[in-house]
């Protein structure tokens, strides 16, 4: 009898929890979200309540958007009289409004006069990284979503630890769960412990030490500062490339990777990102870092960047990228690990394309995260049918890089994926470089793709198993999840 009791006391205690969160998971969420949670509720609803606690909330903690605001105020009012004087860019009036959306969503603003060389090789972005280490005076701000101490990072370490015996300011910081699920992640730290750099661990999860938030917030950043005069940034980690898993290495499997290295004005507003979040970390203000100033010009390139994530009220990269692609006239390059579009994005790739924009899409053949890579491939059929043309880079390389280039005008890159994550949950970075001269580096780069690809046509997509669709429909469901 007390069975009975239990489980009738069970059912009702459901069924108000179906109806409670029925009205509350569809607050500030896309419909296809709110639906996705519902349904996760509706069939498990314990489990779907339990996972929906931890992983409903995509917002940061108060007090780190409450700093995130004042740093971009004070951005605002420092930078806004160089926006105004400084950019003569001259090009079409659609990259002008653009960029204005970008300022106005992550305050930071288009500046002139900067060089930007593109670097497409693994060892070779990490080996020029260690050279501008080497030649640091004053400061050194890395930042990167994964750190590990390895054969191939070890140069760039040694730089690092160097500047700092020398009497450089080094600050460093790292994502503490992306990078603590990489073998050596104890290694890393007891080395950092040892040395001179002045380290934190990004959105650390430690509930022992009342530090806790959604487990799956990440800061997704990629960026390094010398002194204010040289920067890098683009989608390649501090690690080896094959992120030393044994598993990845016997399968010749390697991360493909795209970095930029920059001089001028826009190296200052990369660290205004790097300056924030070091802010949040540790309650120490790097402002006097945050001015603009008026260098001279190390180059013909105008250049923005789009900072995003959590800490602001609107998801910058997700309408800047809507915006140029809407914007497109003639041609379209995409390049993505990780293609899990919401709607709106959907639409404008698949708009363009049936308007006679020449849209290409470069990703992995064979991905590295199963339900994101089948999540992905549910949006192939669509985006064949509507006219893009989707290059598949051969296995076992993983095509880790972030970037498109719209007509002859804009290339951008960073850390961010065109996917629902990188537009909601991560902290991402990226750079808007203007200008033939940029976009003709960028085609390079995408020609060098293009060789190492296989198309995929339609027909031979609508050929594949049932079995494989059925995967592809599921895992579609999970991208929703946020």
């Amino acid at each position: 009898m007390e069975w009975t009791w239990l489980l009738t006391a069970w059912a009702i205690f459901e069924i108000i929890l179906r109806i409670v969160l029925l009205g509350v998971i569809p607050g500030n969420r896309r419909p296809t979200t709110a639906m996705a949670w519902l349904l996760a509720v509706f069939l498990v609803p314990s489990v779907g309540f339990v996972l929906f606690l931890l992983f409903g909330n995509f917002r940061l903690s108060r007090r780190r958007r409450e700093q995130q605001e004042q740093v971009n105020e004070r951005v605002r009012a420092g930078t806004s009289a160089l926006a105004d004087v400084v950019s003569t860019y001259s090009g079409p009036e659609w990259v002008t409004s653009a960029a204005e959306l970008n300022r106005r969503l992550g305050s930071l603003p288009m500046v002139d006069g900067n060089s930007a060389e593109l670097i497409a090789g693994y060892e070779e972005s990490l080996k020029a990284m260690a050279e501008a280490v080497r030649g640091a005076k004053s400061f050194v701000n890395a930042e990167f979503y994964i750190m590990s101490s390895d054969s191939v990072t070890d140069e760039l370490l040694t730089e690092l630890e160097n500047a700092a015996d020398r009497g450089v300011d080094v600050r460093l910081l790292f994502d503490h769960i992306g990078t603590l699920r990489i073998p050596g992640y104890r290694r890393l730290v007891r080395r950092l412990k040892r040395g001179g750099i002045q380290w934190r661990r990004m959105l650390p999860l430690l509930p022992i030490h009342g530090q806790w938030r959604r487990p799956d917030l990440r800061n997704h950043r990629k960026i390094l500062v010398i002194d204010g005069e040289i920067a890098f940034t683009g989608s390649q980690n501090l690690i080896e490339p094959s992120y030393n898993n044994p598993k990845h290495r016997r399968a010749g499997r390697k991360w493909v990777e795209l970095m930029v290295r920059m001089e001028g004005p826009i190296v200052a507003t990369l660290n205004v990102v790097f300056a924030t979040d070091w802010l949040s970390e540790t309650d120490e203000s790097l402002e006097y870092q945050l001015q603009v100033s008026d260098r001279a010009t190390a180059g013909p390139i105008t250049a923005q960047v789009v900072p995003s994530g959590p800490g602001f009220v609107t998801e910058n990269n997700l309408r800047l990228f809507n915006t140029l692609i809407y914007s497109a006239q003639h041609r379209i390059s995409i390049c993505s690990p990780y293609f899990v579009p919401d709607d709106s994005l959907l639409y404008a790739i698949t708009t363009a394309a049936q308007r006679g924009v020449d849209v290409e899409l470069f990703v992995s053949e064979k991905g590295d995260q199963f339900l994101v890579h089948h999540a992905q491939r549910s949006y192939y059929e669509a985006l064949l049918e509507a006219g893009v043309r989707i290059y598949l880079y051969r296995a076992p390389y993983v095509l880790h890089a972030k970037h498109f280039t719209i007509d002859e005008e804009v290339a951008v890159l960073g850390s961010s994926n065109m996917d629902m994550r990188s537009f909601s949950l991560n902290m991402e970075v990226s750079v808007m470089l203007l200008g033939a001269e940029a976009v003709d580096s960028m085609r390079s780069v995408e020609s060098a793709y293009r060789a190492m690809c296989q198309e995929l046509t339609l027909n031979d997509w609508l050929g594949r198993p049932m079995l494989a669709k059925y995967v592809d429909n599921v895992a579609r469901l999970t991208a929703t999840l946020q």
